[in-house]
């Protein structure tokens, strides 16, 4: 396997990289180098491509701080993104290749964060396995919660009555382009007042995102007689629909404005993707739950999905050496 190279990303690969993660078998939209790039002032890029003599097979989306090679910390999940015609013997050899590379290269310690099963159709669980074959620490997991949209599981009876309260009071669901109305009277004020927090994303970034990738990033808001009451932001890749961003003002439970919202957007916008996906409600590097929220998410029919943070010193790679028989 002495044909495959590691090459550190510049831009003259723009448009190389792109084409690349538009056909890999587990890449989405948030490895297009016009999402990763909306903050590269904020972290120092270190992003590598896996070539096999000339042909690019494999890309790992990273930043570097110091001695630590990180999957990108701009980013919700991460990892090394493949070919689809990859076997599983290719994918130990880059990466291992990668670890020998990053080792010559004075990266000490290699922090690789997972991309979560869903957003890949096709089997991709090979690093989980050589994560294990490296010794590498397991040091943070977090919990998904996802409804499974072609086995999904009735809403219950709480949600329900919060769909009726909604026709009740007559609510309307609108999918718009401008998020100025959702960000500045509901989300930034509600992250404000109950968690002393900003969104990931500041106003100025998401709208540049969204002008980007109008059809992954999509707003949707729920009106009471013409005002705003809540709203979520969804960023759509193929088989996957993510709320990014939920938030409802003071009378969301009276109204019942966020269940109606995402009874329709699973009923019926997202009704045939293969996940809908409410992300985690976890706190404190995975340690703490927030379980109200995991409540009302699995009232949907949500169930979990876990996602994995691993360590692992890049010399372990030598620990692959007597591992194929």
């Amino acid at each position: 396997m002495n044909q495959i190279n590691v090459v550190r990303y510049t831009h003259q690969y723009f448009k190389l990289w792109n084409a690349f993660i538009s056909k890999s078998k587990n890449g989405t939209f948030l490895f297009h180098r016009n999402f990763m790039d909306y903050h590269k002032d904020r972290f120092e890029d270190y992003s590598l491509m896996v070539f096999k003599k000339e042909k690019l097979i494999a890309v790992l989306p990273a930043n570097r701080k110091d001695d630590i090679l990180y999957s990108h910390q701009g980013l919700t999940y991460g990892g090394l993104l493949f070919e689809d015609e990859l076997k599983f013997q290719v994918v130990f050899e880059i990466v291992k290749t990668v670890l020998q590379w990053l080792s010559r290269e004075g990266v000490l310690t290699l922090n690789l964060k997972t991309l979560p099963s869903i957003y890949s159709a096709i089997p991709n669980d090979e690093l989980l396995y050589i994560m294990f074959l490296l010794k590498a620490d397991l040091y943070r997991r977090d919990s998904l919660s996802v409804i499974n949209l072609k086995a999904p599981i009735p809403f219950s009876k709480n949600r329900l009555e919060g769909c009726k309260r909604a026709k009740k009071h007559s609510l309307q669901i609108k999918e718009v382009d401008c998020l100025d109305d959702f960000w500045n009277t509901i989300l930034i004020p509600n992250l404000i007042d109950k968690h002393d927090a900003k969104p990931v994303h500041s106003l100025e970034e998401i709208m540049l995102l969204k002008s980007k990738f109008p059809k992954h990033i999509r707003q949707f808001n729920v009106y009471h007689e013409e005002e705003l009451v809540a709203g979520t932001t969804i960023f759509e890749t193929e088989h996957v629909a993510h709320s990014q961003y939920i938030s409802g003002n003071a009378s969301k439970n009276i109204l019942g404005s966020l269940d109606v919202l995402h009874a329709y957007l699973i009923e019926q916008v997202f009704k045939d993707k293969l996940y809908f996906d409410f992300g985690t409600s976890n706190e404190n590097d995975g340690k703490q739950l927030n379980a109200g929220l995991q409540f009302w998410k699995e009232g949907f029919g949500a169930r979990t999905v876990i996602q994995d943070f691993y360590s692992l010193d890049t010399r372990n790679f030598t620990l692959l050496d007597a591992v194929l028989l």
